[in-house]
């Protein structure tokens, strides 16, 4: 049977009043006096209930992280963050996993309104748009990754558009004009916005949109193995394809090894978000970074900043992005002219240097 706050207070021959005082650090007890009764709490192995202890004192130290997976690297940074962060503040962090399901992201929202979490910060579905505006009247909410179009809540961002303009440009200029695109979903941010900085670098370039070579689908290895696979059957294959988001790189890579297509003699290969077995592979994979550890630190301070001026006005809200830059590494080569790629007869580029992030801004 659990010890409870009125066990811990008649061992010490207090009032329970008493006892929740000097073991919360409120109210006027001496220091001997909390001193005495945390000592006691602890040989009894008092543990303070947090959820009554929320209930009274209307904060339950809870801030809830809801993403979609942990397959992206992204997400597994992004949460390490957050939870440092968190626990240095003396929060405890809710890692919530919503698998990019409107339904199960609902059911999660209403479990953590059932928690009484002090803060929120969510990697939205874009399907949830009410149930999150209502919560928000009550919880400050950050939106991370994904705007969602339904609510007007604070919102943290890549800068989405940039990076996958800088990765198609990075590709054109190696002699790429056959590129083929993996990318996310077009209801989401993220996918619309890596689609349209292809696009734009295409056209900068005087190349043609070709939708055969362009794949949509959803956030996970399967999208890639399926989408791979269509863009390696075409007639005339891309010479280089840019995944767009960190899943999908998954199957593609699974597809390339089961069809024993040389990277980079074969076919160039570049990837949205980094994650460090990118780098130990071999060849070590290009890809545009995110700056996943950016933008949990950019969330998490933007929701203390609510959580610190709730009841007490509100500044407004805003949307910010931080910059993504291009890392060069082993699995893009330059090509011949003629804008096809010969297995053996170049070898990859020498450059590893990395272009200079841009600064996190207010948008």
């Amino acid at each position: 049977m659990s010890v409870t706050l009125k066990d811990v207070a008649q061992a010490a021959r207090v009032s329970v009043s008493t006892a929740s005082r000097a073991l919360t650090g409120t109210g006027l007890t001496s220091e001997r006096t909390q001193q005495r009764l945390v000592r006691i709490a602890r040989e009894l192995g008092y543990r303070p209930n947090p959820i009554a202890r929320g209930l009274k004192t209307g904060q339950s130290r809870l801030v809830a992280l809801l993403v979609h997976n942990l397959t992206n690297a992204s997400f597994q940074v992004m949460a390490e963050v957050v939870q440092a962060r968190l626990k240095a503040l003396g929060y405890q962090m809710l890692l919530c996993i919503g698998g990019d399901d409107p339904q199960q992201e609902s059911d999660t929202l209403t479990t953590l309104v059932d928690h009484r979490i002090d803060g929120l910060i969510v990697v939205p579905t874009g399907k949830n748009g009410a149930q999150l505006k209502a919560l928000s009247k009550d919880v400050p909410i950050v939106c991370l990754v994904r705007r969602d179009d339904a609510t007007d809540l604070e919102t943290v961002l890549a800068d989405d558009p940039q990076g996958a303009y800088l990765g198609t440009r990075h590709l054109i200029e190696l002699g790429h004009k056959h590129i083929g695109l993996i990318v996310g979903r077009q209801d989401t941010t993220s996918g619309r916005e890596r689609l349209s900085g292809y696009v734009r670098a295409l056209r900068e370039a005087g190349i043609a949109r070709d939708d055969t070579l362009i794949h949509a689908g959803h956030f996970v290895p399967e999208t890639g193995a399926t989408c791979a696979r269509k863009l390696l059957d075409l007639p005339r294959p891309p010479s280089a394809i840019f995944v767009a988001n960190h899943e999908a790189t998954l199957g593609v890579l699974r597809v390339t090894a089961e069809r024993n297509i040389a990277i980079p003699q074969d076919l160039s290969l570049l990837c949205y978000e980094d994650m460090p077995w990118f780098e130990w592979h071999r060849p070590a994979i290009s890809i545009v970074d995110n700056g996943a550890r950016d933008l949990a630190n950019l969330a998490v301070d933007r929701l203390l900043h609510r959580m610190d001026a709730k009841g007490n006005g509100n500044d407004g809200v805003r949307e910010y992005r931080v910059g993504a830059r291009l890392v060069q590494r082993d699995s893009c080569r330059r090509i011949e002219s003629t804008g096809t790629a010969k297995a053996g007869k170049s070898r990859p580029s020498a450059s590893k240097s990395k272009s200079s992030a841009t600064k996190p801004a207010k948008v």
